[in-house]
């Protein structure tokens, strides 16, 4: 695949951006000129080039809302939020940087216009649960009220549900299934406005909602419900899954097994056995050397990231809570069919979708996104399309008693 930039964490990022095309969340040569101006390994420039293609897109939209065809607007919009996700992206090392809330509210209120624009509009809504709120957005594919198949969607370790919409909700409402997409701690807007950090219990969230959408009567078929997880999300939804056995099917975009074990493999052994020690501030002090300029991105940026989702200042309480995300005790108490998405060229989650697979046994179907087919990407970004057409058909299938 030809690189967009030299630093390959920045690539994938770029390509993340690029692949919302074919859902209407980007535009192919405004990703290519943001492109053009990032430096390699350069986090405010890549924050800078996102921000202006985001702004220049966004005035675009305002000044075609009022046009003959909505979706002129609803497009541009979309794609705004894009880049003001994109900007922010790289911007969590300085957890009181203004522009996390700047960009975000930016995001929203972009991505809100063109929602509005949708057929029927799509409705943002909050689920409230004993410890924080999760925020949802409803979309459907039409205004007939009827009982129709229904897809959960939460994404992962640092994506939005706006990005589930272009990664597989458009694509479920094309196909007449209903899509709930939503944010639990540690995703964006819950750590942003709720002071929320990222739970293991990943039941906690989705439990609520399924409750809540199984009393849209009207709108749901209660047999045909399920609850896909994009990236970490390959870790979340099959969590709930072993506590929840009332979805048809669960989606695992891709498999994660062992959260924490990528985790590790990132600071090596000579650090974690300064972590099991127990010796919090002299592994802080060392993992604070990763967070300066001119450490790799991925290790920079990891770290940075984790510390934000997770609330904390302490590279020690991060790995310590991130030792918690393992399907280890809980695998085998899931009795729901799972696809287990395995990306043949994933860049984190490597081996971990067949270790998935194999503890949940005959539950689970194991399949393999190659390469050879223009597919092998981390979640199937760059190749969603294909995607999409793989789980969803397996979905029917399973609605239709085929698997």
């Amino acid at each position: 695949m030809h690189q967009f930039s030299k630093d390959p964490k920045f690539h994938f990022e770029i390509l993340r951006a690029l692949a919302m095309a074919p859902y209407d969340g980007a535009d192919i040569d405004e990703c290519l000129v943001a492109a053009n101006s990032i430096v390699p390994g350069d986090f405010e420039s890549f924050a800078a080039a996102f921000v202006g293609i985001a702004n220049t897109v966004y005035e675009r939209a305002l000044r075609v809302v009022k046009t003959r065809f909505p979706i002129s607007a609803r497009t541009a919009f979309f794609s705004a939020a894009t880049y003001f996700r994109s900007a922010d992206f790289y911007l969590h090392g300085n957890q009181e940087d203004p522009r996390i809330m700047d960009y975000w509210a930016k995001q929203t209120d972009a991505f809100d216009q063109g929602l509005a624009l949708l057929s029927p509009p799509g409705t943002r809504f909050n689920i409230k649960t004993p410890e924080f709120d999760v925020p949802c957005i409803w979309m459907t594919p039409d205004h007939e009220v009827k009982q129709r198949p229904t897809i959960i969607m939460g994404n992962g370790y640092d994506g939005s549900q706006e990005e589930m919409y272009h990664v597989a909700g458009l694509a479920a409402l094309e196909r007449g299934y209903n899509v709930l997409t939503y944010e639990g701690p540690g995703q964006p807007s819950p750590r942003r406005y709720q002071n929320k950090g990222f739970i293991a219990e990943w039941e906690k969230v989705v439990t609520p909602i399924m409750d809540h959408v199984l009393n849209m009567t009207e709108w749901v078929d209660p047999n045909a419900v399920a609850l896909y997880g994009l990236s970490l999300g390959g870790y979340m939804a099959p969590r709930v899954a072993a506590f929840d056995h009332r979805f048809a099917a669960i989606m695992a975009m891709d498999g994660v097994w062992d959260f924490g074990a990528v985790v590790r493999h990132d600071f090596g052994p000579d650090a974690m056995k300064i972590h099991a020690s127990g010796d919090k501030a002299k592994f802080d002090q060392l993992a604070r050397q990763y967070l300066r300029p001119g450490v790799p991105t991925g290790r920079r940026w990891g770290l940075e990231q984790g510390l934000w989702a997770f609330n904390t200042t302490s590279p020690f309480d991060f790995v310590t809570e991130a030792q918690k995300f393992t399907l280890a005790k809980v695998a085998h108490l899931i009795r729901t069919p799972v696809f287990v998405g395995d990306a043949e060229d994933d860049i984190f989650f490597k081996g971990q979708p067949r270790q998935l697979a194999q503890a949940i046994g005959k539950w689970a179907t194991l399949y393999q996104f190659k390469t050879k087919d223009i597919i092998g990407t981390h979640s199937g970004i760059g190749a969603l399309k294909q995607h999409n057409q793989v789980i969803y058909d397996w979905f029917e299938d399973i609605l239709d008693g085929d698997n």
